[in-house]
This record gives C-alpha cells, sequence and structure tokens, in this order.
C-alpha cells in the first residue's frame, strides 16, 4: 500500500472512530451526588484555595465544562472525578476521609491538583505560598471539624 493510500485510510477512519467513541456512555452522567455534610472550612481564604484547586476532583459539587461531554475526554474526567471523590470529599464529612498527613504530602510534592488539571485550571496553580496557606488551613479544619473515620492526632 503506498502512503497516499494509508493517508485517505486514516483520513477517513480517525473521524469515523471519533464520531463511533461518542456513542460510549461513560463520562457523560454530570449528576453531582447529594451533598451528605459539606465540610466546615476554618476560613474563607481555606475554602477558596481548596475549593479552586482541589473542589472539582474531592467534592460533589463539581464543574463540568463543555468537554466534559466529548471522548475521550469525558472519560479522563470522569475517572479522575471518580478516582477523587473516593479518596476524599469535601461534601461526604460524614464518611471516612484520609488523614491530614496523606494531605500534606501531596500539596507539598505537587502531586495534587495533578499537571492534567492545573493544564486547564489556572487557578489550581499553586504557588508555594498558597500550598503552605492551604496546608494550614487543612489542618485547623480538620481539628476544628474532623471527618468521620479520622481520629485526632492523626491515628
Amino acid at each position: 500500500m503506498d502512503w497516499r493510500k494509508a493517508l485517505r485510510y486514516l483520513a477517513i477512519g480517525i473521524p469515523v472512530l471519533f464520531v463511533l467513541i461518542q456513542l460510549v456512555p461513560y463520562g457523560r452522567s454530570h449528576a453531582n451526588p447529594a451533598v451528605t455534610r459539606a465540610i466546615r472550612w476554618d476560613s474563607p481564604r481555606t475554602e477558596q484555595l481548596a475549593t479552586q484547586a482541589c473542589g472539582d476532583c474531592h467534592s460533589n459539587l463539581t464543574k463540568w465544562p463543555w468537554y466534559t461531554n466529548v471522548a475521550p475526554a469525558s472519560w479522563l474526567v470522569q475517572r479522575d472525578v471518580d478516582e477523587g471523590r473516593g479518596k476524599l470529599n469535601f461534601s461526604e464529612w460524614d464518611k471516612p476521609q484520609p488523614d491530614i498527613s496523606d494531605l500534606m504530602d501531596q500539596i507539598q510534592s505537587g502531586e495534587m491538583p495533578p499537571l492534567q488539571y492545573k493544564v486547564i485550571h489556572g487557578g489550581a496553580r499553586l504557588s508555594d505560598a498558597e500550598k503552605r496557606e492551604l496546608i494550614a488551613g487543612l489542618i485547623r479544619t480538620y481539628a476544628n471539624d474532623p471527618p468521620a473515620g479520622i481520629k485526632q492526632g492523626g491515628g
């Protein structure tokens, strides 16, 4: 097969494949679950930082931009939100949540928020000072309003 024929097949095949993957239903159910018990933040600043950097994946108040309706982006975003809510959920504070030290490590290391989120959401790119502010606010929040399943003192 010559390269022109191969290019022609690709020019037809890629758009057809793109249309076909839109039929896969995963990643399009954007109904946010109900908030069972919202976290009580220590301050509006902590809430602002957590919401802009973490809220879409770690709460039931996810904002679903237009691209979350287009596969394969919809699949990736849905996976990230499902995983995020499963690990930490500010909207289900009546359920077990991770120890504060786990959150501190992930924020300090830059692991959270993940790169793919920071690329699209500029507000999630926290400076070192903002990371320190968020961590300090989370520590105070955990102390004043511990989630279910977490004992004070990290136990």
